[in-house]
């Protein structure tokens, strides 16, 4: 009985310490956008053309993310959210102007 208990304890202290660890896991990363080669995005673009992780068709595309470290985006030359919006927009904007 004592082993069984020591056994439950254990599987217990494991599985807690798994789900309290994964939410902070989570809290270190940010989304970078406008570093993604094609096909390895994270998820969903801000333009709407895709919804799921891998769809995108553009390498380095402004309006692609992923999730990296916190604090590492800058250095890896790429952009917030709101930075990436204003970029999609001036380039959607120049291709209008071209047509």
């Amino acid at each position: 009985m004592n082993q069984r208990a020591l056994v439950a304890a254990g599987a217990a202290s494991l599985l807690s310490t798994l789900l309290v660890a994964t939410p902070a896991a989570a809290q270190d990363k940010e989304k970078c956008y406008g570093i993604a080669k094609v096909g390895q995005n994270d998820c969903a673009n801000l333009s709407g053309t895709h919804s799921c992780a891998g769809q995108s068709k553009a390498e380095m595309g402004a309006d692609e993310w992923k999730y990296v470290a916190t604090g590492t985006c800058v250095g890896m030359k790429g952009l917030t959210a709101a930075q990436a919006k204003e970029k999609s927009m001036m380039m959607k904007d120049k291709m209008e102007k071209k047509s």
